[in-house]
């Protein structure tokens, strides 16, 4: 009798529901495009989610952090979220993937077949199919275009999209690596541990399958139970095996080890305050850093990385550190990984993110084209995210023209990156061009200039000194038109702090959306996060039409971000904004961006 198959049609069918693939359907839905994203567990977030708990990780420097769709995420996880419990982690990816009208989610769906065709003397993606586990029925995706964001690019194997695995030899880039002959072997998986401390001890027996800890083993990767910033990444295997096909039996190596590391916190009596942890999580999906990389127009390299990224098609930026782990994982005798510094932020090129050879496929995250030294360090989920942003934007611009993602790259990467700064993504060195309606404007004080010169932030890209300027609670300032003008969208670039200086705990408590180990001992070390004091809580947006009249285009009382664009369709003959209150304490307001189009 058969199984029953639901049919989708969209414009832009994304697979993976990890943070790449969450902002790229998002950004696409924004901006009018039918999306179906296809996620192959019950929740979204990737590496990221409750069932992996790995950190969100990216350009990792204060005037660095990513903006657009993942600071808005970790804002609203910092309000709706302050004690960092991944239950309301979990629900707020979903809720965002929900919020979105344009979107239709298959969640515990794995896509396993593709159905292609030539055009045009290119091969193209028709649709994508998955087999829904809860439901037990088939889901077909018909779309113009597909964006591959799930880590794994299942979609390379399906369609015949170019791709690599593993390391390159160090002379086929010119990178400044040991590795003399390529090979397959990759970064390892983790299945990560997170422990409790309490103000009582207690007691742990290990499973009999635990491994058992050796002071060779444990010798360069002993736990700081003292600090926040030990999250066990350093429980990994696999890279010198296939990072894929061999997943479950590594899995179950990676669970054994990871029971074994606690109970040597617990029971080794090697562990400052051993007996006062419990076992608060073990993982059993594991978390991947590397497997399949696709192949695009260019592929990112090493030497891409350190000179900056100076790409005249730059549509993301990095910053992490080259951050190699060497294939043996847990069991290499020497350092588990090998860092090198990166000349944060460095652009990322658009030209990565869309396939050489399959005329309609895009990609965003870990799997975009770059060698494996190159993806050491842009692997990070911010980073990826960020990728996915610009995918999706990508999106929306084929859709409109009638291009394809190539297309996007010939003929309206201005209009890209226009819109991806628009939408408060920071692309280094870039400013937002403003319209000559603006800048002939009169502005209603002195000083105000910054307001309009195109930056969202302060960055050492811009140069020396501060891109925004300061205003006292309750001014108003704006713009007064020399005649009348039809105003399409307001902009608002506010002060999210993003070094997070204002939040409490240390620097890892602020600088990441989840925690790691959790203290209930008295310390303070697991604090109710605070929205950033700097960052307008309410505010008030006006224009004075021809007659005169004085409209209210936009007042918010709890403001969650850091960019805000208003759209609108309204003749005025000035613009203002008012400032009303901010999260912290102050009687000034710090803002980078008040424009209009």
């Amino acid at each position: 009798m058969g199984l029953e198959t639901i049919f989708h049609e969209c414009d832009l069918g994304v697979v993976g529901g990890g943070l790449a693939g969450m902002a790229a359907a998002i950004a696409a839905a924004r901006g009018g495009s039918k999306v179906v994203i296809v996620q192959d567990r019950p929740m979204f977030g990737g590496n990221a989610s409750s069932e992996i708990r790995m950190w969100v990780c990216g350009a990792d420097g204060g005037e660095n952090r990513e903006t657009g769709i993942i600071e808005e995420i970790q804002l609203e996880n910092l309000y709706y979220n302050p004690y960092k419990k991944y239950p309301l982690w979990d629900a707020l990816l979903w809720g965002k993937i929900r919020a979105e009208e344009n979107i239709t989610a298959l969640l515990n769906c794995s896509v396993c077949a593709a159905e292609c065709e030539e055009r045009d003397g290119e091969r193209q993606i028709v649709s994508v199919t998955g087999w829904q586990t809860t439901t037990q029925k088939w889901h077909r995706v018909r779309a113009s275009y597909f964006a591959d964001c799930s880590g794994d690019s299942i979609l390379a194997p399906l369609t015949g999209a170019a791709c690599r695995v593993g390391r390159e030899a160090r002379d086929e880039f010119g990178e400044k690596t040991s590795q003399e002959h390529e090979d397959r072997q990759t970064m390892g998986m983790s299945c990560l541990i997170q422990c409790r401390k309490t103000k009582e001890p207690t007691s742990y027996v290990p499973p009999v399958w635990a491994k058992k800890m050796t002071p060779e083993a444990i010798r360069l990767r002993r736990p700081n139970m003292t600090s926040t910033a030990e999250n066990f990444w350093y429980l990994e295997l696999g890279g010198n095996r296939d990072s894929i096909g061999d997943t479950e039996e590594v899995r179950d190596e990676l669970v054994a080890l990871a029971a074994g590391m606690f109970d040597y916190i617990k029971n080794s009596g090697e562990v400052e305050d051993g007996p006062f942890w419990q076992l608060d999580f073990l993982g059993f999906l594991p978390g991947k850093r590397e497997s399949r990389r696709m192949t695009g127009d260019y592929v990112m390299t090493q030497g891409d990385v350190l000179a900056g990224g100076h790409f005249d098609d730059v549509c993301a930026f990095g910053g992490w550190p080259l951050d190699d782990h060497h294939p043996d994982g847990f069991w290499h005798a020497g350092n588990p990984n090998v860092w090198g510094r990166t000349p944060a932020p460095y652009g990322i090129p658009y030209r990565c993110l869309y396939s050489k050879n399959i005329g309609n496929l895009f990609f965003a995250g870990r799997n975009i084209s770059m060698t494996h030294a190159a993806m050491s360090s842009a692997r990070v989920m911010a980073t990826c995210a960020t990728l996915g942003e610009a995918a999706g934007c990508a999106a929306n611009l084929a859709r409109e023209y009638g291009l394809s993602p190539r297309g996007v790259y010939r003929e309206k990467i201005r209009e890209l990156q226009a819109r991806l700064m628009e939408a408060g993504c920071f692309l280094p060195g870039l400013r937002r061009a403003m319209p000559a309606f603006l800048c002939d404007a009169e502005l209603t004080a002195p000083g105000l200039e910054a307001l309009r010169n195109g930056a969202d932030r302060t960055n050492h890209t811009y140069g020396e000194g501060d891109q925004g300027v300061r205003i006292r609670l309750g001014e108003t300032v704006g713009y007064r038109f020399r005649e009348p003008v039809r105003i399409a969208n307001v902009h608002l670039a506010l002060d999210s702090d993003l070094a997070r200086a204002s939040l409490p705990g240390d620097d890892c408590e602020r600088r990441h959306s989840m925690r790691a180990n959790i203290f209930e001992d008295g310390s303070g070390k697991s604090p109710a996060m605070t929205m950033p004091a700097p960052l307008v809580k309410a505010y008030r947006i006006e224009g004075v039409t021809a007659d005169g009249e004085r409209i209210t285009l936009a007042e918010e009382r709890c403001n969650l971000r850091q960019c805000v664009n208003v759209k609108t369709d309204c003749v005025l003959t000035e613009l203002t904004f008012t400032p009303i209150s901010l999260w912290g304490t102050g009687d000034a307001v710090h803002i980078l961006s008040f424009d209009a189009r």
